[in-house]
């Protein structure tokens, strides 16, 4: 079982794509893909390390996002969370439209989470 570190290391990784895909030119396949799993990395990240329980399914980690936000501050992402969901799944299935999304700002969300999270995890301000 990965412990809070090693999904905030993953989160990390993830954020490496996401700020490489946000500029010209704008990468949304790379973009909402690991966008949505830097978030959630980040989440069991939180999660883990306050001894909440986590989940594979995403919807559950969305919940578990807003239990955090509420008891320890975190910003809420939980639409951020599902907008991503629906670009990725745009992109990889085609069947449903992608929501209307400013590549610099969902960047900028998902870094400024990342490193709340790793404020959390690692007890230190950035």
């Amino acid at each position: 079982m990965p412990n809070a570190e090693d999904k905030l290391k993953l989160a990390q990784h993830h954020l490496d794509r996401v700020l490489g895909a946000w500029d010209t030119p704008k990468d949304w396949d790379d973009l909402s893909l690991y966008g949505f799993y830097c978030l959630e990395a980040a989440i069991e990240a939180a999660a883990i390390k306050i001894g909440l329980r986590t989940s594979k399914k995403h919807w559950e980690k969305a919940d578990v996002a807003v239990e955090l936000h509420k008891t320890h501050g975190l910003p809420d992402v939980t639409k951020l969370l599902h907008d991503l969901n629906d670009a990725r799944k745009s992109a990889a299935y085609g069947d449903i439209p992608a929501p209307d999304l400013n590549a610099e700002d969902v960047a900028s969300e998902i870094e400024h989470y990342v490193n709340s999270v790793a404020e959390l995890v690692e007890g230190v301000s950035r």
